[in-house]
């Protein structure tokens, strides 16, 4: 019986979902912010919009009611959020030679590769959207360019009584680690993001309660440093910092990361409180469509065989739901 293949490439479906899964299984350390967020997978053969759905949230019923008359009866609705899912991608090119006389497995190391760079291009583009949101605090100053101090536990709880002023409910659920769309329970609490640079200075702050230390607490994330009062910190190195955009970087009295030596990196510590943004989860097959083709395979376009490839395409999209509930909190880092 003759097996169906993914074109001429000579793998069966089969191999190509077990690729799948071996690339979600790579991303998924990479992959901090789709944790936290509102998910939605995206059904096939359907357009390039999705909707994010929440109800709308309903004022104090404090007026009394009146002996034998029925209260008016007030309308539930639901707030829609659209957002425009776009796919992304990349390619690795491997040639014969190298798979005829390397002693390495080039071809399962370029998948396990491409795999990390899944969960660093969504990470990137989750990011890139998070921090541009509305809600900002300042370490110190009232502007980016000013910021040259670290973080501190009173800033820290300005933002959390702001988010908590906004009506912003802590995270109960977490998107699980493995491969499959499933939540797990967590402790309620509001979750920051930030830099590894800034680990020593969270780790400074007051009340700073280290991962080592949670007894039979949960942790979020594999990535998760440890908490302060009610907020969990996650430290990714993919959340690279603002060059050069804060002021002076030892104008505070304490030296400063900076890359020219001169002003301040900034570095956002991302605050959430639950449902604040929405992401399309990288979980479930059918979430990245994997290439893997061999070399030897002959085509008009590579008559000799001499070429084969790694890759995969995905489609994607972030989107903030509500700018009240969550903050971005920009500071400085303490050079070491």
């Amino acid at each position: 019986m003759t097996t169906t293949k993914y074109g001429d490439s000579g793998v069966s479906p089969r191999t190509n979902v077990f690729a799948e899964r071996q690339m979600l299984k790579h991303a998924g350390p990479h992959i901090v912010l789709d944790k936290f967020g509102m998910n939605r997978p995206m059904p096939k053969n359907k357009t390039q919009t999705i909707k994010f759905r929440r109800p709308r949230v309903f004022t104090a019923a404090d007026t009394p009611l009146v002996e034998g008359v029925t209260p008016s009866a007030t309308q539930f609705r639901y707030e829609d959020v659209s957002a425009t899912v776009k796919q992304y991608g990349m390619l690795v090119e491997i040639t014969d030679h190298i798979e005829d006389t390397h002693e390495d497995p080039v071809l399962n190391d370029a998948t396990e590769q491409v795999g990390e760079n899944i969960g660093r291009t969504i990470e990137s583009l989750t990011y890139g959207v998070l921090k541009a949101g509305t809600n900002v605090f300042y370490a110190n100053g009232s502007a980016r360019n000013a910021v040259n101090t670290p973080i501190s536990k009173s800033k820290q709880q300005a933002v959390i009584r702001s988010l908590k002023a906004q009506k912003a409910m802590k995270i109960t659920k977490v998107m699980d680690g493995s491969v499959n769309y499933k939540t797990s329970p967590i402790e309620a609490s509001f979750i920051a993001v930030a830099h590894t640079d800034l680990e020593s200075d969270i780790r400074a702050l007051p009340g700073f309660v280290p991962v080592a230390e949670y007894g039979n607490r949960k942790t979020v994330h594999e990535y998760e440093l440890g908490s302060v009062d009610d907020v969990r910190y996650v430290c990714s190195a993919d959340l690279d910092p603002i060059i050069d955009a804060g002021g002076a970087k030892s104008g505070s009295g304490t030296e400063m990361v900076s890359t020219s030596g001169t002003s301040a990196d900034v570095y956002p510590i991302l605050f959430f409180g639950k449902d604040a943004y929405g992401t399309v989860p990288l979980r479930g097959q059918g979430a990245v469509s994997p290439t893997i083709l061999r070399p030897g395979v002959r085509d008009k376009s590579d008559p000799l065989g001499q070429r084969g490839y790694v890759g995969f395409k995905t489609w994607f999209t972030a989107v903030i739901l509500n700018q009240a509930w969550m903050a971005r909190l920009e500071v400085a880092a303490t050079a070491l």
